[in-house]
């Protein structure tokens, strides 16, 4: 190992089976993800804050989510796309290290707060006389906060067991960012006990919540039939259903990932990545919409902001006579 020198950067590849004529429409498609992302979450997210109406334990919890989507999308996608765009495909060691922390940080606290966000609706539906007293705007930001902290100490442990690997030769990184798959699979170190450990904790963070959340829509949508009105069920259940095709969204590709890895399942390269940005941006632009448009209150307030500014721009000046003596 002495004579090996070791690897001071990385260079991402994107899609590294796509002929370069593909390079355009990958990087528009990346940009304008970017560009939804960006602008819905952080419209969500003013709206929020700024709206005394909406501090309530629901939107506290829609707030954190659009938080984390921005945070993870601004750690990931500039650096691809300016590698389409502008060749700048390589990234530090360390970059690479601290890339990594943030996507398996940020995508642990959704997998988390989408959990949250079960626990609201399950005890707002089924035990909605105790809700008040039950889920606070305290507890809920408290409960928010410990899950910030919790899973920054888990992708502390990925990214540190990553960092200790010893990389000697291969530098070229098969994704539009790196991740603990794809940066372990460079190593020249024995990676069986990271791989395995990595898979424990990302089964924990994936599973327990899945688990919790198909069994507390199941509840949920059990509730909502035995107490609504046909109209209002049909209703009802397709919102419970947008929920849950986003949720599968963001879970079921991953956990694909995840195991086919674990078993050595050898994916096309291409699929691989593209399952990769599947399942870590469509459900970032998405979100804004099922979990926001969705509820009556925003509706409202946007209705009325919208209305007030068509108002204030066709509004007529008042005329000033001016009687001359």
């Amino acid at each position: 190992m002495a004579n090996k020198s070791h690897v001071t950067e990385f260079i991402l590849l994107g899609f590294p089976g796509l002929p370069q004529k593909f390079d355009v429409p990958i990087s528009l498609a990346l940009f304008l993800s970017y560009l939804i992302s960006l602008f819905s979450n952080t419209a969500v997210l003013t709206l929020i804050i700024f709206k005394k109406q909406l501090h309530q334990p629901m939107y506290i919890i829609i707030a954190n989510l659009a938080l984390s989507d921005i945070l993870f999308d601004t750690a990931t996608l500039p650096k691809i796309i300016a590698k389409y765009w502008f060749g700048a495909a390589s990234v530090s060691f360390a970059g690479c290290v601290i890339q990594l922390f943030c996507v398996h940080y940020l995508g642990s606290f959704d997998s988390c707060i989408i959990m949250v966000m079960a626990i609201d609706r399950y005890v707002a539906i089924c035990n909605p006389l105790r809700y008040s007293s039950i889920i606070t705007n305290k507890r809920t930001v408290l409960l928010c906060g410990f899950f910030w902290l919790l899973t920054s100490i888990v992708a502390s442990v990925i990214a540190g067991l990553d960092s200790s690997l010893y990389y000697c030769d291969g530098n070229q990184i098969k994704s539009c960012f790196c991740t603990n798959m794809t940066l372990i699979a460079l190593s020249c170190s024995d990676i069986t006990f990271v791989k395995r450990f990595v898979f424990g904790l990302a089964m924990i963070v994936l599973l327990l919540p899945l688990c919790f959340i198909i069994f507390s829509y199941m509840i949920i949508i059990k509730v909502i039939h035995s107490r609504t009105e046909s109209e209002r069920w049909k209703k009802a259940f397709y919102t419970c259903s947008t929920h849950l095709f986003v949720i599968g969204l963001y879970f079921i590709p991953r956990l694909f990932v995840y195991i086919s890895n674990q078993v050595n399942l050898i994916l096309n390269g291409d699929v691989n990545v593209l399952l990769l940005c599947v399942y870590s941006f469509v459900p970032h632009m998405a979100n804004p919409i099922i979990y926001c448009l969705g509820t009556k209150e925003i509706r409202r307030i946007l209705r009325k902001l919208v209305k007030k500014k068509f108002i204030k721009k066709f509004e007529l000046k008042p005329t000033i006579n001016v009687i001359s003596n």
